[in-house]
């Protein structure tokens, strides 16, 4: 694929900063790739294994000159790392994003993005319970989706250019306001993490099981709990405390399911019970079906060559 910017900063050396380097490398698609992380120990990592073509030491020495700029960092960090690089973006550039919640993240960076600059905010859906510079890579949004989220006013040709990024990295690429991709995010993402947390939290507090018994005699759910409750503890505290209201309401709307089947279980009521699991396990074909995930026993997110 051809060349789509010269100059890509990214802003945060995690997963998902980590993937788009091998990703963008892989296609082509940047003539050169700076990063920059706040802690040094995950700069001199990232240098160590060859992520990015220059690790700088600075936010602003990373984006100067750049054609896009990418936060990816927790969305709690964003407004802040937005206003120290304002003045050194250059005239034209694309400030992007990663997060996983829109609405506070426009909120916290547009105040701080100069009237030259463009701001896309995106979200790829995409990720593994595994954080860090050596976790990405290049294969981890191929055939996954992103979401451009486009402020009022922006400019058609910075969001085509985006698309195509994105697109070259692998991704199906889609279109939402703010508010819609927060409700749908905690539907699909938050909310259930917030249930892994808790319950691996209520296995933990349950002292009649051991550690060891819940690690060794872990079946098939436990483990998807526990796989998605190893996430990145700064990024989901954040995550909660800036989409709170769509996680209540999601989180609210569960707790009445689960106060019906609690009621179905208590009277003995096989045919509600029935039902409700087949309509539910229609669900989890129709997301295979749709490419979004596999049968495989880790769900396809086996980490693959970089």
């Amino acid at each position: 694929m051809s060349q789509i910017y010269d100059r890509v900063a990214l802003i945060g050396l995690g997963l998902i900063a980590s993937s788009m380097f091998w990703a963008i490398k892989r296609a082509g698609l940047a003539g050169e790739v700076t990063g920059y992380a706040r802690s040094e120990a995950t700069r001199e990592t990232a240098r160590q294994i060859g992520l990015c073509d220059r690790v700088c030491e600075t936010a602003q020495e990373a984006v100067e000159g750049a054609d896009l700029v990418v936060l990816c960092v927790p969305v709690g960090a964003m407004g802040p790392v937005a206003q120290q690089i304002a003045p050194v973006l250059k005239s034209g550039a694309t400030v992007s994003d990663v997060g996983s919640v829109k609405r506070h993240v426009i909120d916290a960076v547009s105040p701080h993005i100069p009237d030259s600059v463009h701001f896309i905010p995106a979200h790829p859906l995409a990720g593994t319970e595994h954080s860090g510079p050596e976790s990405g890579f290049a294969e981890l949004f191929d055939n996954r989706w992103c979401l451009l989220v486009p402020v009022e006013d922006s400019d058609p040709d910075a969001i085509a250019r985006l698309r195509a990024l994105w697109e070259g990295l692998g991704s199906n690429v889609d279109e939402m306001d703010a508010a819609h991709h927060d409700l749908v995010l905690a539907v699909t993402s938050h909310a259930p993490h917030l249930i892994a947390y808790t319950m691996v939290g209520v296995a933990d507090d349950l002292r009649r099981v051991t550690d060891t018994e819940v690690i060794k005699y872990s079946a098939a759910g436990f483990r998807d709990f526990t796989r998605i409750a190893a996430s990145d503890p700064t990024m989901w505290r954040d995550v909660f405390l800036t989409n709170k209201d769509a996680t209540l309401e999601i989180l609210g709307r569960f707790t009445e399911e689960l106060f019906a089947l609690q009621r179905a279980i208590r009277t003995g009521d096989g045919e509600q019970l029935f039902d409700y699991f087949t309509r539910t396990r229609a669900i989890r074909r129709g997301i295979i079906d749709a490419g979004q995930d596999t049968d495989a026993p880790d769900f396809g997110r086996g980490k693959t060559s970089t």
